[in-house]
């Protein structure tokens, strides 16, 4: 009976003692021993404390579509600036240069006519009453208008393109011109000299005729119509009208760009002893044209 009560006692002590522990396995589970109930669902890897499904890449906290640059401005969209096409360059029209004026090739003109044995004066680029004398030559013997106008663009292109002198188209003999106011002198097929002179004035004109040298005289002597008037080289060539001859002058001032004889022609110096030197007698003379 006694031990009977024994084990009573103990089996009360041992509840007692459980019950006992539960109450402090309470109190130190609140005091920060880790528990079931302490780790809630907040602070476990899983549940609402975890990154929510919007927070979580793919959800509604990544850039959504709206957020994302658009389509549009992605290469090949409308908004990507197209190639503009090809724009050929307009062609510019070609400027043709001016034209030099005719007066810019006067210089040149005259050198090469006088080269071509043309007497021109002085190559200045200046069309003076020489000039325009030869250049009345030119045209006769180019087969051009004879006039003692200035400089032409069709004296500047028959000029400038000549390469020699032209070939004689009359006989040999001698040509005096009263338009250009120069002497011819043929020799076989070749003009051999182009030479000023001056005929006879406002009524005193040197006729138009055609004659021969009939009569020569030499050096200086003095007409037998005007006093103190000296001839030199002196080539008679109208027998019917004697005191008309071709001559020099004792000064070559006396020989015009005008008519300014007394029916006689004045031929400048040194050339009319060259003329008369080379000049037989019988030779042609012919006088022409109009001032």
């Amino acid at each position: 009976m006694s031990r009977r009560r024994g084990l009573v006692a103990g089996v009360v002590l041992l509840a007692v003692t459980a019950t006992g522990c539960a109450d402090v396995a309470a109190d130190s589970g609140s005091s920060g021993t880790p528990s079931a109930t302490a780790t809630s669902p907040s602070t476990t890897p899983g549940t609402s404390s975890t990154p929510s499904t919007s927070t979580t890449p793919g959800t509604s906290s990544t850039p959504s579509a709206s957020s994302t640059p658009s389509t549009p401005s992605t290469p090949g969209t409308p908004n990507t600036p197209s190639t503009p096409p090809t724009v050929k360059p307009t062609a510019k029209p070609t400027v043709k240069p001016k034209p030099r004026p005719v007066s810019a090739y006067a210089k040149q003109v005259e050198a090469k006519l006088d080269a071509l044995g043309y007497p021109v004066g002085d190559v200045d680029g200046d069309i003076t009453k020489r000039a325009k004398q030869a250049l009345c030559a030119w045209r006769e013997t180019n087969g051009m208008p004879v006039s003692r106008g200035g400089l032409t663009g069709a004296d500047v292109r028959s000029v400038l393109t000549a390469t020699k002198r032209p070939a004689a188209t009359k006989e040999p003999g001698i040509y005096v011109n009263k338009t250009c106011l120069v002497l011819y002198q043929i020799v076989g097929k070749e003009i051999r000299r182009i030479v000023w002179v001056s005929t006879g004035g406002p009524g005193y004109e040197t006729p138009n005729r055609t004659g021969k040298v009939w009569r020569k005289w030499a050096g200086a002597h003095e007409s037998s119509l005007y006093d103190d008037a000296f001839m030199y080289d002196s080539l008679y060539f109208l027998k019917d009208r004697p005191g008309i001859a071709l001559h020099g002058s004792r000064v070559n001032t006396l020989i015009k760009t005008y008519p300014a004889s007394h029916r006689c022609v004045r031929v400048m110096r040194p050339q009319i002893h060259h003329i008369f030197e080379e000049t037989p007698i019988g030779t042609k003379v012919q006088v022409y044209g109009e001032y």
